[in-house]
């Protein structure tokens, strides 16, 4: 099973990690919103925590299902909003928010708000070199909080991800493609998206709006959460 913990009182929130992080990375925000909401936070599979899931998009949801209550609101940031939306077209949900993140990760012939290769390339390189470097490195320049960024590096240092979860990770980030998917989901729908984000232009915004998507804008990196204007 993978790790979870779950604190908190209210209507039950699911919060999913991105990728070669943790869910230590949402420590704030359960802080922030425990006394409004059942929160449970998940390990993604060989990530912090949890033991490693071999496989695909398929086999890691299908482990993450297990540990989400029906009629849950649902929060996927990255990597985890591009599970959640995999998640919502099998499970009921009752909200569904995306926080930095794209049906489509990686920009192709069709579309172009997504990560471009060169960027991605270059990130995934510096994480196969050394992962807890580079996240450090990524983190620190998301905030200007040092002891924000001091806790999070702890948490990159204390829980690395395994070598089999990043080449996971990465062939999901690289080959899914779940535009159709998303726009069958029927449940209300929130992207909450970084104005200075280097990973998720925020141009897809404009994709957004055409499909029944409440859209919020907060002048952040690829952490909008981490910022004080960041409300649920």
């Amino acid at each position: 099973m993978l790790w979870n913990r779950t604190v908190g009182k209210g209507p039950n929130l699911v919060l999913l990690h991105g990728w070669a992080f943790n869910s230590e990375i949402f420590h704030e925000l359960v802080s922030k919103y425990q006394n409004d909401y059942c929160i449970t936070v998940i390990d993604l599979p060989g990530h912090g925590r949890s033991p490693d899931i071999e496989g695909s998009i398929e086999d890691w949801c299908k482990e993450i299902i297990r540990l989400i209550p029906e009629k849950s609101i649902l929060l996927g940031w990255s990597l985890g909003g591009l599970l959640s939306i995999f998640i919502a077209n099998q499970m009921k949900l009752k909200e569904l928010i995306l926080v930095a993140a794209s049906p489509c990760l990686v920009n192709n012939d069709n579309w172009d708000f997504g990560i471009s290769h060169e960027v991605f390339d270059q990130f995934a390189h510096n994480l196969k070199v050394d992962s807890t470097k580079a996240l450090k490195r990524f983190v620190s320049l998301q905030s200007k909080d040092k002891s924000q960024i001091q806790e999070l590096h702890n948490s990159i240092q204390k829980y690395p991800a395994s070598e089999s979860a990043l080449n996971n990770g990465l062939e999901i980030i690289t080959n899914c493609d779940l535009r159709k998917n998303y726009r069958e989901i029927n449940i209300p729908k929130k992207c909450i998206l970084g104005k200075l984000d280097t990973l998720v232009p925020v141009k897809i915004q404009h994709w957004y709006s055409e499909t029944e998507t409440e859209i919020q804008v907060l002048k952040s990196g690829h952490l909008p959460f981490l910022e004080n204007s960041f409300q649920i």
